[in-house]
């Protein structure tokens, strides 16, 4: 995997690269995302064999011009309800961190979608992925860049860590901002469905287009959009979830790491050199701090070659669903 710059000339390489069918890491606002060309069936398989994804767990299509949608999308399928809480959501939320699960186009390779009848859409806000996208096919099919089940990336140096060489290339921006995955509302049937919480929170969906359901369901064997399986965004490290303020009185035991979502949960506990091994995603309790440091805290930990990660759920509002959401799929499931 070569490392590239945000230059214009290493980003127009990196768009040749996915012009002749190869696979390239880069940034969204979100998290880092390992793309290719959606109507490339090798490039496609590329990507499923890089992450050891199931064939069965649709990708996102990510654009950077509302015109590319007609190669994706029948939108003559949506009924006049879905229509009109499509051009709401598009005009406050794209581009930005919301995928849209609408019907699919005649055209688009199975290998895209799983098969399933609908497609998968985000337009990233990402001026360096935005870019990416025009310069090279249009449409970009891209999973977040780690194998399959692991936890997501939002630097560089994990994309490389976790997948070696399996990309042509990685664009190299830094941190991303929101640290969190889009999230997945399904337009193509009513009522509205809430597939995966993520950047844009429920509420200020719901201001939009009124109540939506939030499905809760895996999906284990036919799931509808990216990050519905039961097991997900897990640290090689066993990670075990706590009620908030239950780890407070909990006394932090030798090789153990803590991630605690404020200091009023006890993260602001310090003896020795357990500082090292704590962890706090925002000191004040602010859900968008705590949303962009998610990923990065644990992958910290996860690299510290501990026991076990305890860690505090986040308030169940707003950015802290999602936040929970990821710890609920990341947490040890044994007996």
């Amino acid at each position: 995997m070569k490392l590239l710059s945000a230059s214009e000339n290493d980003i127009s390489l990196a768009a040749a690269a996915l012009k002749q069918g190869g696979i390239v890491a880069f940034p969204t606002e979100t998290v880092y995302g390992l793309g290719g060309d959606a109507f490339n069936v090798k490039a496609l398989a590329k990507i499923f064999e890089a992450k050891q994804r199931p064939h069965f767990d649709p990708l996102i299509i990510h654009i950077a011009e509302i015109n590319a949608l007609e190669r994706l999308v029948s939108m003559e399928l949506l009924d006049k309800k879905a229509k009109t809480g499509f051009e709401k959501l598009t005009k406050t939320f794209w581009p930005g961190p919301l995928t849209l699960v609408l019907p699919k186009r005649p055209g688009l390779p199975g290998l895209a979608n799983s098969g399933l009848p609908t497609v998968a859409v985000r337009f990233p806000a990402n001026d360096i992925a935005q870019k990416l996208i025009k310069l090279s096919t249009g449409t970009i099919a891209a999973p977040s860049a780690n194998p399959f089940g692991c936890l997501s990336p939002t630097r560089a140096e994990h994309v490389i860590s976790m997948l070696g060489d399996k990309a042509d290339f990685i664009v190299d921006s830094g941190r991303t901002g929101i640290g969190l995955e889009s999230t997945v509302l399904d337009l193509s049937a009513e009522p509205f469905s809430l597939l995966r919480p993520g950047g844009i929170s429920r509420e200020q969906i719901e201001a939009l287009v009124g109540p939506v359901e939030v499905n809760a369901l895996n999906h284990e064997n036919a799931p509808r959009s990216p990050g519905q399986l039961e097991n997900h965004y897990a640290p090689r490290t066993p990670l075990y979830l706590h009620k908030p303020h239950e780890l407070a009185n909990m006394p932090l035991l030798l090789n153990q790491g803590r991630l605690y979502f404020s200091e009023k949960g006890g993260g602001n506990v310090s003896s020795g050199n357990a500082g090292e091994r704590i962890r706090v995603l925002s000191k004040q309790g602010d859900l968008v701090e705590a949303a962009a440091n998610f990923f990065d805290m644990l992958h910290e930990l996860d690299m510290l070659g501990l026991e076990l990660i305890r860690a505090e759920q986040a308030p169940e509002q707003g950015l802290g669903i999602a936040i929970n959401d990821r710890l609920h799929r990341a947490a040890f499931k044994g007996d």
